[in-house]
C-alpha cells in the first residue's frame, strides 16, 4: 500500500466559494479516493502577494508535502499565479508543464499553449499549478499528478522523494 501524503488544495479565483469550486472539489475527491489526507483547502483572489503568503505558510509548515494549486495560469491581467509562485521554488518540475500540455493538446487542441501549468518543489515541499478548469484538473490529476505521488508507481514518483526527504 502507498504511502500517504498530506496535501493542500488551493483554488485562485475572484469569484468561487467553495460552493461552486468544481475545480477545487475534483483535486479534494481524486486525493481522497487515492488515500492521501486533505490538511488544508482555501479560495484566495488572484494577487500575487496573497497567493505568496497562503502558500509560504503551507510551504513553511512541515505537515504539507504537497500543495495542489488550481486556476490563475493564463494570460490574462488577473491571471498571476505563475509570477506568485516562480519566485518561491527552490527547483522547478519542468517535464510537469510540458507533459500537461501535451496531454491538454489531445483535448483541446492548440488553445494548451496558453496554459503555464507549473510545478516544483519549495522547502521539500512540492507545489503543482494547473488551470483552473475541472477538465484541466482531471488530465493534470489523472495523467500525471496520480501516478507521481503514488509510492508504489515505477520506476520513479515524487512521494519517495518526499518521504525519503529526497529534495531539500
Amino acid at each position: 500500500m502507498s504511502a500517504a501524503l498530506n496535501i493542500a488544495v488551493l483554488t485562485v479565483s475572484d469569484t468561487r466559494s467553495i460552493d461552486t469550486d468544481t475545480s477545487g472539489q475534483y483535486l479534494v475527491d481524486a486525493l481522497v479516493e487515492s488515500r492521501h489526507q486533505l490538511i488544508d483547502r482555501q479560495i484566495e483572489i488572484d494577487d500575487i502577494y496573497r497567493l505568496r503568503a497562503r502558500v509560504s505558510s503551507w510551504i513553511a509548515d512541515d505537515m504539507t508535502e504537497v500543495i495542489l494549486i488550481t486556476g490563475g495560469t493564463g494570460f490574462t491581467t488577473r491571471d498571476s499565479t505563475p509570477e506568485a509562485i516562480r519566485p518561491l521554488l527552490d527547483s522547478s518540475i519542468d517535464g510537469f508543464g510540458e507533459l500537461f500540455r501535451q496531454l491538454s493538446y489531445e483535448e483541446i487542441g492548440t488553445s494548451t499553449v496558453q496554459s503555464r501549468a507549473l510545478a516544483g518543489f519549495a522547502n521539500g515541499t512540492l507545489i503543482f499549478c494547473m488551470p483552473g478548469s475541472t477538465g484541466a484538473c482531471k488530465t493534470a490529476w489523472s495523467g500525471i499528478l496520480k501516478e507521481q505521488l503514488d509510492s508504489d508507481h515505477r520506476p520513479c514518483n515524487f512521494a519517495e522523494l518526499i518521504k525519503q526527504g529526497g529534495h531539500h
